[in-house]
């Protein structure tokens, strides 16, 4: 059963389990420079501060009966009782067994309803008026088939439509098909003009056939679902009949005309005007609902290539080659069309149909977490969906459940190794772009990629790309590469009109479709290059296996606007042109790259084989018995209860005996029988695949680690020690980690963690002194036992810090350059794990090395010098190395200093950070 202190899950293939955000305000918008506001659908409104329309003041603020006097403050008389026409019955009845409507959340309220009410739809049609009778009739909002007290419409009816069909609408006579807006919208306000009293409530409804979140519909039903054309009768006949069953109508909350006309514009602006704003709220609609018109492609190249960067570095290309720039062009030309999306509703409908019976063979389920703030806030935005990225699943997971949700399918930044024959296409299809993996040495294939990013910000495209640059081998979020946020943030820059955001998420997996490949990959074997036979012949294993379940986290959103605020306050929100170089631009996208990295991390979600992970990889043998495993399990998720990493994070609800069950299930686990009790175990390479989720939620127990690791090798220890050391080696588990506190914050943290530590009985607090001397309990008991599983997570990353060190001061200041050092701790790294103990892939990832080395600079322990580059550092290197007696042992301090190798000789060296301080432990 779910946890009902967790976060509301949304199951992807459960109908019921989104829920309704609550009502936001809206973002104003102007035109002609005069604000208009046009609230958005609930689903769809936006949380920022809205100027809304005035209301009508003064007496004629409560009149609402046509023909009243001025002064008349009486409540509006109620219509006559009356009956919707009969044609409309009939027709209603005819239509109903077609129809299933999906009444979005945005339903106005009824109480802005008491006064008289006129919807509005995009496009006048026989089939929308009859959908609008029955939504409205299901919500019990006023019917649009009945007039407006006092006819001020003159149609005997309660809508109006912005266009209209005429009997052209099948293209059959010459003319144009509809009108540039309504004549009855230009009466209704005439009307409040003459009927100074009347105040009618405008509601804007959307309606679509054939897009309804969270359902499916038959193959055929695809070529007749809602798109951007405006289709004839026939068309719209075939649409209701295929599609009618799956039709989402979304109501907008009501805008006072009274207040309209009471801004005094001539009558033929304020229709041009109210017309236009209608206009916009339809388009912005449909473009979150069915996504952005894409009949323009061809005209969106001729922007890339007639853009002045682009033309520049044709000519520039001309010129190298000494060609004409006739040829250059074509290059240019070739450049786009292997780059640019070929974005199809079709398809991506098509592919949804698929996908749904994919999801539901291979997984046991996919659950979404945090969606519907993200809907309320999205709308307005050019949005940026940054997500974690360990698997090709990613983007296919995204794109579907976004879509599924009623949300467009992003344009995805995909490597061109994926652009393989039919795979390609149809990655193509639904929204991938092609980047080839440098842009080195081509000057012209950059401008023109770098001018495609720019014109689908510009033109508000949703985008979808991985920081980490490709999928993470060891669970960990890989270093971002900011590449992609530097040309996002240089295209809001050159225009900044539309406010960027980013959607930072967390997709967790309890099983990987590559964890083989991995292995292969981390045990030194090249990784496979990617082919469509590969693909083919991969399916059907693919198919007949199990991959648990999958939960998808959105976390905290990140508004560019702040970030500039922050770290480009010399901005002063004006254009800024490509080619300008800010001195502030290198450290913003840093400081974003950061940010997101922390977000997806705070987004995390604990399932059964993370929590297994960490239990069992805590033993020498990768086994535990089954009541200390439960024990672990529960320790686990007491530490993520009572000292939370943020309000994002999410925690599988399953008990230590669910968790196991599950973990056997899916075939990760073996249980081994034993008349003293059954063991739980892991065989060599489950184990390597297991520290994989292991990693993915290292960060979460980072303050309780490092305290299990200090008892390690101590008995006894005071608080403030444990503060004290943890501030000085945060920054370096933060810069591996991507944590999101500061050093007061994580020393605040090891407090509240001590805490539950000595509740649960795994330490005794024996004294006062020195803000609480603290105590674990002597020998090999089950509390020993149990801290040493929580530290051992981390017990690694200090053994590496340590490597570093002992490389570094082993050769001597002077002696060893950045890259030189990172490759000398690989060496030993591996040596080490030969010698002394398995250790997890990662151990020796030279990538983690540099990290550590990069953050050493940072904090001025070491520097490079001015005339060799070679690393220079000073006694408090030598200093702060022997803090590590606190965290590891002597045997193994001793270890790592003998087989850390120097560039004079690589044995029978003597430690080189050996002290008398060992003899005392």
């Amino acid at each position: 059963m779910p946890d009902p202190h967790s976060p509301q899950q949304a199951g992807l293939f459960d109908p019921q389990a989104d829920s309704s955000p609550t009502p936001p305000t809206t973002e104003a918008g102007s035109v002609d420079g005069v604000p208009a506001t046009l609230p958005l659908p609930e689903f769809l409104a936006e949380t920022h501060k809205a100027e809304s329309i005035p209301p009508p003041e003064g007496p004629d603020a409560n009149a609402g009966t046509p023909g009243a006097e001025p002064g008349d403050s009486s409540p509006p008389a109620p219509p006559p009782k009356t009956r919707v026409p009969l044609w409309s019955r009939l027709l209603g009845a005819l239509l109903d067994p077609w129809l299933k409507l999906d009444i979005g959340n945005g339903q106005p309220p009824k109480d802005d309803l008491a006064r008289p009410v006129c919807y509005v739809l995009e496009d006048y049609g026989l089939s929308n008026a009859l959908i609008l009778q029955r939504a409205c009739r299901e919500s019990g909002l006023p019917e649009p088939l009945l007039p407006i007290a006092g006819d001020p419409l003159g149609r005997k009816r309660a809508y109006v439509a912005l266009s209209r069909r005429h009997a052209n609408a099948l293209g059959l006579l010459p003319g144009a098909e509809h009108k540039t807006h309504s004549g009855s919208l230009a009466r209704l306000l005439q009307a409040h003009r003459d009927q100074p009293a009347l105040d009618v409530q405008l509601v804007p409804v959307s309606i679509f056939v054939g897009q309804a979140p969270k359902r499916s519909s038959g193959w055929f039903s695809v070529l007749f679902s809602e798109n951007w054309a405006l289709v004839g009768r026939f068309r719209r006949m075939l649409a209701l009949l295929l599609n009618g069953r799956d039709t989402l109508v979304q109501f907008a909350a009501p805008v006072s005309l009274h207040g309209i006309v009471a801004e005094g514009l001539d009558p033929e602006r304020t229709v041009r005007k109210l017309s236009r704003v209608l206009r916009t709220h339809f388009r912005r609609v449909r473009e979150v609902v069915i996504g952005p018109d894409l009949s323009t492609r061809r005209m969106l190249a001729d922007q890339v290539l007639s853009a002045p960067l682009v033309k520049e570095a044709i000519d520039d290309q001309a010129k190298r080659e000494g060609g004409k720039r006739e040829g250059a062009w074509k290059k240019a030309n070739a450049y786009f069309w292997e780059i640019a999306a070929d974005y199809s509703n079709t398809v991506v409908r098509s592919a949804s149909f698929f996908l749904t019976s994919v999801w539901n063979r291979i997984y046991r389920g996919v659950l979404v977490h945090h969606l519907d703030q993200f809907k309320q806030e999205a709308p307005g935005h050019e949005v940026i969906y940054v997500p974690s990225h360990r698997s090709h699943m990613d983007y296919l997971l995204l794109s579907y459940l976004l879509y599924s949700h009623g949300i467009v399918a992003p344009h995805i930044f995909a490597g061109i190794n994926l652009n393989l024959p039919v795979l390609g296409t149809l990655l193509r299809k639904g929204g991938a772009f092609f980047a080839r993996r440098s842009f080195k040495g081509n000057a012209l294939y950059s401008a023109v990629f770098r001018e495609y990013m720019a014109q689908l910000v510009a033109g508000g495209y949703s985008i979808e790309y991985f920081i980490e640059g490709g999928r993470s081998r060891t669970g960990r979020l890989l270093q971002p590469k900011g590449g992609s946020l530097a040309m996002t943030v240089r295209a809001y820059l050159r225009q900044p009109s539309r406010p960027v955001l980013f959607q930072p998420v967390y997709i967790g997996y309890e099983k990987l479709m590559e964890g083989r490949s991995y292995l292969d990959e981390l045990t030194g074997k090249p990784k496979e290059k990617e082919s469509i036979w590969r693909v083919l012949l991969g399916i059907p294993k693919v198919l007949r296996s199990n991959y648990g379940q999958v939960v998808v986290n959105f976390g905290e959103r990140i508004q560019l606007k702040d970030v500039l605020a922050e770290h480009a306050a010399e901005w002063d929100g004006q254009p800024i042109p490509d080619d300008a170089k800010p001195n502030w631009f290198a450290s913003t996208i840093d400081a974003l790259a950061q940010r997101i990295q922390e977000n997806v991390n705070r987004a995390a979600d604990v399932n059964p084989i993370n929590l297994l992970a960490l239990a069992l990889l805590s033993t020498p043998k990768h086994a535990m018995g089954e009541a200390d495993l439960h024990n672990q399990i529960n320790l686990a998720k007491t530490l993520l209860a009572e000292v939370p990493y943020s309000d994002w994070v999410t925690v599988t609800p399953h008990t230590p005996a669910q968790i196991i069950a599950h973990g056997e299930e899916i075939g990760l686990i073996q249980r081994v029988r034993h008349p003293l009790g059954d063991v739980l175990a892991v065989d060599d390479d489950n184990a390597v695949l297991l520290s994989y989720f292991r990693n993915n939620v290292l960060h979460l127990f980072t303050a309780s680690a490092w305290i299990a690791v200090c008892f390690q090798n101590n008995r006894r220890m005071g608080r403030r020690q444990l503060q004290q050391i943890g501030r000085m080696l945060y920054p370096f588990l933060q810069a591996e980690l991507f944590l999101p506190w500061d050093e007061d914050e994580f020393a605040e943290r090891i407090d509240r963690t001590i805490e539950v530590f000595v509740r649960e009985g795994l330490l005794q607090q024996v004294s006062e002194d020195e803000g609480g001397i603290l105590q674990r309990y002597a020998g090999q008991t089950d509390e020993v036992f149990r801290l040493r599983a929580i530290g051992h997570s981390l017990q690694q990353a200090f053994e590496r810090y340590y490597i570093a060190i002992a490389v570094l001061v082993k050769n001597g200041p002077g002696t060893l350059g950045a890259g030189e050092l990172e490759s000398l701790c690989q060496l030993a790294a591996q040596r080490l794990s030969l010698l002394y103990a398995n250790t997890a892939p990662e151990f020796f990832d030279k990538s983690l090395f540099r990290s550590f080395i990069q953050k050493l600079r940072e904090l001025k322990l070491v520097w490079p010098n001015p005339e060799t580059s070679k690393l220079m550092f000073d006694d408090r290197l030598k200093a702060w190395a022997k803090d590590a007696r606190v965290v590891l042992g002597r045997e193994l301090r001793h270890t790592i200093e003998k087989i850390s190798p120097d560039t004079g000789r690589t044995t029978g060296e003597r430690p080189a950070l050996a002290d008398a301080g060992d003899a005392a432990e």
